[in-house]
């Protein structure tokens, strides 16, 4: 399939929409491919033309994507006002905790539902996770669910205005620390080095609570695609991403991919 221009509002036609039901809320999602599972959780402001390009990625490597609906106008290209507006719903939103330390949101247990659903209809070893900037701390909290088996942080965002929270209950972050050793699992995170908004003290944290279970990646600023409106160099898979062979974003791209592979044997 042709690339699709990511300066123009896209589609997703070649996305299946589904509306599901679990834990008596019903939302959209937008389901492509074959093979194991993998849920992909859109950045701020929504499902944009460059979220969608790595969610098609992610399904011609041969898994199954799942990418729920959670704000914004899906295929939107993105501006600085629809952020922003986007961002201030999404803070006094009962589904998003965005500015506490110490909290889960709750969208985290219908993610979690979701995985063990997709898991039920793809089969496999299990289901592989991604959330971005606003959504990045989910992957995390969605290994309480026994199918999750590769989560992957992109630029962990919440909360925000402190920079070395974590956005998931101490409890479930012992929980997901327990598992992880139980089962030999690890989590992925990716950030640019100057990013404002995923700064130096929040992968320290992570370190901190998790030790070698939790495997940073930090990507230097000038890897970042400067031909973007947000100069803050931020969205490692998608936004910034460079999309030519050798660049330190695609070479991101590709280990992620390769990690869903590895754990969830496709």
């Amino acid at each position: 399939m042709p690339d699709r221009p990511l300066n123009q509002t896209d589609p997703l036609d070649d996305f299946t929409r589904r509306e599901i039901a679990l834990n008596g809320q019903t939302r959209l999602v937008y389901v492509a491919g074959n093979g194991p599972a993998v849920v992909v959780m859109t950045e701020m402001p929504g499902i944009s033309p460059h979220v969608a390009r790595f969610a098609r990625w992610v399904r011609d490597a041969g898994f199954t994507v799942y990418m729920p609906h959670m704000f914004g106008k899906d295929g939107a290209v993105p501006t600085a006002l629809t952020a922003v507006a986007t961002i201030a719903r999404a803070c006094i939103s009962r589904e998003f905790r965005a500015l506490s330390a110490n909290a889960s949101s709750p969208i985290t247990q219908w993610l979690r539902a979701l995985a063990a659903q997709a898991h039920r209809e793809c089969g496999g070893k299990g289901v592989g996770a991604i959330g971005m900037c606003f959504t990045g701390n989910f992957a995390l909290s969605m290994m309480l669910e026994p199918s999750v088996l590769a989560p992957v942080m992109a630029q962990p965002s919440l909360p925000l205005g402190q920079a070395g929270g974590m956005a998931i209950d101490p409890d479930e972050l012992a929980a997901v620390k327990a598992r992880m050793e139980a089962e030999d699992l690890t989590v992925r995170a990716y950030r640019f080095e100057g990013d404002s908004f995923c700064k130096a003290e929040r992968f320290a944290a992570f370190a901190e609570a998790l030790g070698d279970r939790f495997e940073p990646r930090v990507l230097a600023d000038e890897s970042a695609n400067p031909d973007t409106p947000m100069k803050n160099p931020h969205s490692v898979v998608t936004l910034h991403l460079i999309d030519e062979a050798g660049q330190p974003t695609v070479q991101a791209r590709d280990e992620i991919l390769e990690f869903f592979r590895m754990r969830l044997g496709r």
